[in-house]
């Protein structure tokens, strides 16, 4: 009696209040493949907290022991599952199976129609090693990400081409009507002259790359990030125009228009007749990694797809690919 009676109240999804969390899910999407870049995170808690003192308020035992939470913000269910308080967002759809999403705002679990919730509650804890894996890989992402974000102002540093820069508000001068002069030692100079990495070049005492703005010192945080994105966006079309001819000729193709990208989740992008898109932001990061990124795109105008074929088309140039690659993916660019 009491199974028939929970099959029934599952037929339509009534089940008791459950009580919530008040933390959410701090996390973005998952990994990049080699198209993908930054994804904007999901929105975090406010936390208010009222003291009439300079010491924070006393924990009490329960939440001292409370388990770690990861909850949806629109959560309909929750699970715990090794140990963690999971609140997700339970879909009912026109499928064949159930289906876990772990993205940027935290689990969804869709299911068809017909399943009742006692199976899908099993399913969720069936799933839960990978479930809980996830979840801890995108909020160390997002923090990651949160702890690269640039607080625009003067005096804030930022990587260019893989070494640090340093941006100086100069109202002196006009730089020529360019906005900003990059000014640097003999020894950073001839990095990025040459493309090496910096840190095998530096020498000890020598000052960081300045990137000098052509700033009243009362801008605004909004004037000095447009400002500096001007200038990484011109810097970014005059490298990757030199890198695309330098490598086109190496593999037979040849291209007929270089356009920069804003996108969220891909670094770059080919088109049969030529076109080449490539994000903008990748000049944040070492030559060798623009390199990749160049070669993988131009290898598409030869293989139009991710095939065997087209791996070996890039290798031919780029043989430690799969290494640029995975930096690629695993290191932080600035938060915008």
């Amino acid at each position: 009696m009491q199974r028939l009676l929970q099959f029934t109240l599952d037929l339509f999804d009534l089940e008791p209040a459950r009580p919530t969390a008040d933390l959410p899910v701090k996390a973005t999407t998952s990994t990049p493949n080699e198209h993908s870049a930054l994804i904007a995170p999901a929105s975090t808690a406010i936390e208010n907290i009222a003291t009439a003192s300079n010491h924070p308020p006393a924990q009490t035992l329960a939440q001292v022991l409370a388990p770690a939470t990861y909850r949806h913000p629109a959560a309909s269910r929750e699970a715990l599952l090794e140990g963690m308080v999971v609140g997700y967002q339970f879909r009912r759809g026109k499928r064949r199976t159930i289906g876990f999403s772990v993205g940027a705002e935290g689990l969804v679990v869709s299911a068809p129609k017909w399943v009742p919730l006692y199976e899908i509650d099993k399913a969720v804890q069936e799933k839960s090693g990978w479930i809980v894996k996830k979840l801890q890989e995108t909020r160390a992402r997002h923090d990651r990400l949160e702890s690269a974000r640039i607080e625009w102002k003067d005096g804030t540093t930022l990587p260019f081409l893989g070494e640090p820069v340093i941006v100086v508000i100069d109202p002196r001068h006009a730089f020529g009507g360019v906005g900003g002069e990059l000014k640097n030692s003999a020894a950073s100079a001839a990095v990025l002259h040459t493309g090496e990495d910096a840190s095998h070049t530096s020498l000890p005492g020598v000052p960081r790359l300045t990137l000098h703005i052509a700033l009243a010192h009362d801008a605004t945080a909004e004037q000095i990030r447009d400002s500096v994105q001007a200038w990484l966006m011109r810097q970014a079309k005059r490298v990757f125009t030199e890198r695309v001819n330098h490598f086109a000729p190496h593999l037979g193709v040849q291209w007929r228009k270089l356009s920069l990208s804003s996108a969220g989740t891909r670094w770059g992008s080919a088109s049969a007749d030529g076109s080449l898109r490539l994000n903008w932001r990748l000049i944040h990061f070492k030559q060798s990694v623009i390199d990749y990124v160049v070669v993988h795109e131009l290898s598409h105008l030869r293989v139009m797809d991710h095939s065997p074929r087209f791996w070996d088309t890039v290798r031919t140039v780029v043989p430690d690919y799969a290494e640029l690659r995975s930096q690629l993916k695993e290191e932080s660019v600035p938060r915008w």
